[in-house]
């Protein structure tokens, strides 16, 4: 069975609760179980290093000390790429050397051995045992939908603290889409940051981050971004409209993308509703694209039957003609037999 400890971060019940509510629902349909640690706290994400090299370190370490505690032997699952992140960071860090742990221990003034692991919501479900789990649930496949898969800049990097995918390109979020029937699209701003905090404190400088990660997903085919990062999420999805009024105004084509969580749309190829995914709460439009993509789907599927239908009739119609005229020949070969015979009788006589 798979089991974790999950950090359920700030997120969780505000701006990434479609998040929460798609997580949710994939694991009790594949049968995951998440625990939350108990009395966790807040990882600190970037304020905290900015704050205090201590304090950014101290801060996870706490909830990973607890979850050592109280859930033995579950490695820690973070949804949130900045809490993977902060977590990571602060495991690696008290690893590293014992003098190293025992600060960490003097800082939180706890028992502490840094023998709990930390991986995020989407390597937990990259696993082969999830995975084979998510392929069994499928029911509708997501097909004629191309996504773009956007990991950002937390979720591969720095490579000594997240290693479990390619720093560049990532591939297990293009797998887990391909895995439910969608078309992962091939584009160049994967990994690219989206601003970050930085688009409530320098939103003039940072709004162009987001803009050029729509049109590159926009320039590769995609008819959609697909994430696993809460901020990167409300970065985009919030956004995108002030970003249209802003091209609008210059005179450009605006952007028609939705963004959603990876765990949506698995729950979506699993049966679910997009009242039951989150889905419906999105800022940007989100269902009118999966309900047009449904239908241009089932009108695939026909064309493909009939396509099946006629080449069936073809190869029929094929072993038809191939089984007269060996017929023929058969009948032609019994006929010049029996001649050759009436022919020996008539020389005997």
């Amino acid at each position: 069975m798979m089991k974790y400890a999950n950090f359920p971060g700030c997120s969780a019940n505000t701006t990434g609760k479609s998040f929460t509510i798609s997580t949710n629902y994939v694991a009790k349909k594949i049968g995951c179980e998440f625990v939350d640690i108990p009395d966790w706290n807040c990882c600190g994400t970037s304020a905290a290093a900015l704050t205090s090299p201590e304090l950014a370190v101290a801060l996870p370490a706490r909830s990973l000390a607890i979850a050592e505690q109280k859930l033995p032997g579950l490695d820690v699952v973070a949804a949130c790429a900045g809490c993977y992140k902060s977590l990571r960071t602060s495991l690696v860090y008290a690893r590293k050397s014992a003098e190293n742990l025992e600060q960490v221990r003097e800082l939180i003034d706890m028992p502490y051995e840094a023998t709990t692991d930390v991986i995020s919501l989407l390597e937990a479900f990259s696993a082969p045992e999830a995975r084979e789990a998510i392929a069994a649930k499928v029911v509708k496949k997501l097909r004629c939908l191309k996504v773009a898969c956007y990991y950002g800049c937390a979720m591969v990097r720095p490579v000594e603290v997240c290693d479990f995918d390619d720093p560049e390109d990532p591939q297990s979020m293009d797998e887990l889409m391909a895995l439910i029937g969608a078309e992962p699209v091939d584009w160049a701003f994967k990994t690219e940051c989206c601003g970050a905090a930085q688009q409530m404190a320098v939103p003039k400088e940072a709004r162009p981050m987001i803009e050029r990660i729509f049109q590159n997903a926009w320039a590769n085919g995609a008819d959609c971004i697909v994430t696993s990062c809460p901020l990167c999420m409300l970065n985009l999805d919030m956004r995108e409209a002030e970003i249209n009024k802003a091209r609008i105004a210059a005179g450009k084509e605006p952007f028609d993308i939705p963004c959603y969580y990876f765990t949506e749309l698995i729950g979506l190829a699993f049966g679910g509703q997009a009242s039951e995914l989150g889905i419906d709460i999105h800022f940007h439009p989100a269902e009118q694209l999966l309900q047009k993509r449904a239908q241009d789907a089932i009108e695939l599927e026909k064309a493909e039957a009939a396509a099946r239908a006629e080449e069936e009739r073809r190869q029929a119609e094929l072993a038809e003609r191939i089984a007269r005229k060996k017929a023929e020949k058969a009948a032609k070969e019994a006929a010049a037999a029996k001649e050759g015979a009436d022919v020996g009788k008539e020389d005997a006589r």
